[in-house]
């Protein structure tokens, strides 16, 4: 395991600073000791197979979860010591479990403006013209503005994945959490997301962003950093060129593992001869 070396206190770029963080649920620990710095102008990929705490660590990221032990600030406010109410406007979220809170008859529309309100559902929020039109110009950069006044049980699952997307950045926030974006989309509709999350990620505008995901195919081109993650331990973490190696992907996923790299795109496959399979009516 790779030990991440960092200062007690957050910085003033740290956007996410974490310092000895362990999650516990009974006797299993979902976290151990996770130090991890995320700073402004980063773009973090958290990979590793299922299990390893990917999605607990996102939910800390988010304010949604506190440590059991350890030091937590996100936004340099630290967790249990800061008003959730007014941090949470600060992050945008999409995530599997969001999705399914929607209602199916909700306007897609209203999906993305009402993340002004932090709610999931519009009722009867007012909202200004500047958010109604500032809706359509992030369904547009997603490449769905035409489902604007679809109802949200129509839409197919690339299709609310990326009204999803829309609605995290509707507040411009400080920070973007992506919980496996790009998961149940054929080639396609994953090629196309991963497109966009590209130009939003080489926008020196955009916010510091955390997405997290099981396969190196599902790396937009253009995120800077990888943590690998394994039965909730941190493997390695830091500059993506340097970290996503084939040593430290085969200890995330327990194989031997190749990997190639073009252009800020990754491809993954076990490495050396595939098993044997028994011919039809052996024994």
């Amino acid at each position: 395991m790779t030990r991440v070396t960092m200062s007690i206190r957050p910085l003033p770029t740290s956007v996410v600073h974490l310092l000895d963080v362990t999650v516990r649920r009974g006797t299993s620990v979902l976290l151990d000791r996770i130090a991890w710095h995320v700073q402004t102008g980063e773009h973090w990929i958290v990979l590793g197979p299922n299990g390893a705490g990917k999605t607990t660590l996102l939910q800390i990221a988010s304010g949604n979860l506190h440590p059991t032990s350890g030091r937590a600030h996100v936004l340099g406010e630290r967790l249990g010591a800061v008003n959730l109410a007014e941090l949470r406007p600060r992050i945008g979220l999409s995530s599997a479990a969001l999705a399914g809170r929607v209602p199916a008859t909700e306007r897609v529309a209203d999906v993305v403006v009402s993340a002004g309100y932090g709610v999931v559902g519009r009722w009867r929020e007012a909202y200004d013209p500047v958010d109604l039109q500032r809706a359509g110009e992030l369904l547009d950069a997603m490449g769905i503005r035409r489902l604007a006044d679809r109802s949200w049980g129509t839409l197919s699952e690339g299709e609310r994945k990326r009204a999803l997307a829309a609605r995290a950045l509707m507040t411009d926030p400080e920070l973007l959490l992506l919980d496996e974006p790009a998961a149940g989309l054929d080639l396609g509709g994953r090629e196309d997301l991963l497109y966009r999350l590209t130009t939003l990620a080489r926008d020196p505008a955009s916010p510091a962003t955390v997405l997290v995901t099981h396969h190196v195919e599902e790396i937009p081109a253009g995120f800077t950093h990888v943590l690998l993650l394994r039965a909730g331990r941190v493997v390695a973490a830091g500059p993506i060129g340097a970290t996503l190696t084939e040593e430290a992907l085969s200890r995330t996923f327990g194989l031997r593992l190749a990997l190639s790299a073009d252009g800020g795109r990754y491809w993954a496959r076990a490495a050396g001869a595939p098993p044997a399979v028994p011919a039809a009516g052996g024994r």
